[in-house]
């Protein structure tokens, strides 16, 4: 029998953009970066989440944490993203970084970094203006993110 995956029992008829600690396994620490809000039919356009994951994968791994960066990458559902620290990053840390992340991404010029056919399995698919875009947008959701309130709602 499969076993309910713990994001899957989010009440995503509460979940509002933000930033959530999404789970803890071990040393590592899940963060829901939510971007959109869920099921309301508005939902990252393909080509845009496409660039965002890159341009947001290489800043935070170009970061002073970048030994502790895990993972970044797309939800499936495309209404934002997952990034998977080490626990010796502090939520506040965590918070900055995306914040700086996004901020980067919203104003972002020149060369997408690993968009050439030799680098991405998609390459044809990216939409820098539109992640610009959808990027200044959860930025401006960031701005009145605090470690506090990066609890999912009841």
């Amino acid at each position: 029998m499969l076993r309910k995956i713990a994001s899957f029992t989010i009440n995503h008829d509460t979940l509002t953009p933000g930033l959530y600690i999404s789970r803890v396994d071990g040393d590592c620490v899940t963060y829901d970066l939510r971007c959109k809000w869920p099921n309301r039919g508005d939902f990252l356009p393909q080509a845009a989440l496409h660039t965002i994951e890159h341009l947001v994968a290489t800043f935070v791994r170009s970061s002073d944490m970048s030994d502790q960066v895990v993972y970044f990458g797309p939800m499936g559902c495309r209404t934002g993203f997952y990034l998977i620290m080490r626990d010796a990053v502090t939520h506040q840390q965590t918070l900055d970084l995306v914040k700086a992340a996004f901020t980067f991404a919203a104003a972002f010029e020149g060369e997408i970094p690993g968009a050439k056919q030799i680098e991405c399995g998609n390459y044809l698919e990216h939409d820098l203006p539109g992640a610009k875009a959808e990027a200044a947008a959860y930025a401006r959701v960031l701005e009145n993110c605090t470690v506090d309130k990066m609890t999912y709602p009841a």
